[in-house]
């Protein structure tokens, strides 16, 4: 779902660039309200843990692949407003740093998982979990939200994707940047998010509701923990050390081929993606440090780097947004 440079025209990509920002301001100032100074680590770790399960590539039929985001779990633990900082964190150290999603589609990427999944997913699972939901009631209610958000996003990245044939092509009808229409995109996106991704989502979130409900229910409250969450640091390096996964998945994320792959599919690259796709050269691209020959080391000397630079701009603007705030202020409700 991370829509690389040249697949979207500046029509579409200036705009959503552009719309990002004040989301992002808005954002802020919600933070600001309800976060507490107990809660910035948890809101860190949200924020490398999305890092760091999209890196588990999952294979689905016709070669291509994808992964879970975190999204709505995250909404879950501080609101939507938090998780659509911190998966846009997550989102924009990828593309800077390992050339995962396009720089001109920041905007894009940000907008579809870091606004579209979290919001849907997260009142989707205030809707099904209801008022004083019991504990599996909220275990469904999460799994429900979770895989209702990424397929949302999904249809948004597909719907953004498929509108370029429209909008931009040549005299004799040829597209300039993403080659597939509507009618291909959105279904192929959506899909493949529907029966796979999404089920996925639903349950890397389910499992960790679970746990925390018996573990330390107060951060399914939206509380600041009622004890240290050491173990769940300890859970993220795990979870680093179990990246190279993510290698076995063969194939390219469906709408992230290079300008190579989609000459071998359709015979010609688009002139628009050919210019823009060579826009930025990320320091670590597919997250392979040149410096490690190895590459399974490589995987995971590129995710424990992202994890702390993630998880250390996080800790630093939830810190200075959570400056003076009192661990009395009211909790943030489902109006957040």
């Amino acid at each position: 779902m991370h829509i690389p440079d040249g697949y979207l025209g500046p029509q579409t990509y200036a705009v959503l660039d552009a719309a990002i920002i004040p989301v992002w301001g808005v954002a802020a100032v919600k933070v600001k309200k309800t976060l507490k100074a107990k809660q910035v680590p948890l809101m860190a770790l949200g924020a490398a843990f999305s890092f760091v399960i999209m890196m588990f590539n999952v294979p689905i039929a016709g070669g291509t692949t994808g992964h879970a985001v975190g999204a709505t779990l995250i909404a879950i633990l501080l609101g939507p407003w938090a998780a659509c900082l911190s998966v846009s964190i997550a989102l924009v150290t990828q593309a800077l740093l390992f050339g995962d999603g396009g720089i001109t589609a920041i905007g894009a990427n940000c907008f579809n998982m870091a606004v579209v999944m979290p919001f849907v997913g997260y009142y989707i699972y205030r809707l099904v979990a209801g008022h004083a939901p019991s504990y599996g009631r909220r275990i469904a209610a999460s799994g429900i939200g979770s895989w209702v958000g990424i397929v949302a996003a999904s249809i948004a990245a597909g719907f953004e994707v498929g509108l370029q044939p429209l909008i931009a092509h040549t005299a004799n009808g040829q597209p300039l940047y993403a080659p597939y229409p509507l009618n291909i995109a959105v279904p192929a996106m959506a899909i493949g998010h529907a029966l796979v991704f999404g089920p996925l989502e639903a349950v890397i979130t389910m499992g960790v509701v679970a746990v925390l409900g018996k573990q330390d229910s107060a951060l399914l409250e939206m509380k600041p923990a009622s004890r240290p969450i050491t173990w769940l640091w300890a859970g993220l390096g795990v979870a680093i050390l179990l990246t190279p996964i993510g290698l076995l998945a063969s194939g390219t994320a469906w709408g992230e081929w290079s300008a190579d792959e989609l000459r071998a599919r359709l015979g010609f690259v688009p002139a628009g993606l050919e210019k823009l796709g060579g826009l930025w050269t990320a320091a670590m691209p597919d997250y392979a440090p040149t410096f490690i020959k190895n590459p399974y080391i490589g995987y995971i000397v590129a995710a424990a780097l992202g994890c702390a630079i993630i998880a250390g701009v996080t800790w630093g603007l939830a810190k200075l947004l959570s400056a003076g705030s009192d661990d009395n202020t009211k909790t943030p409700s489902a109006t957040a």
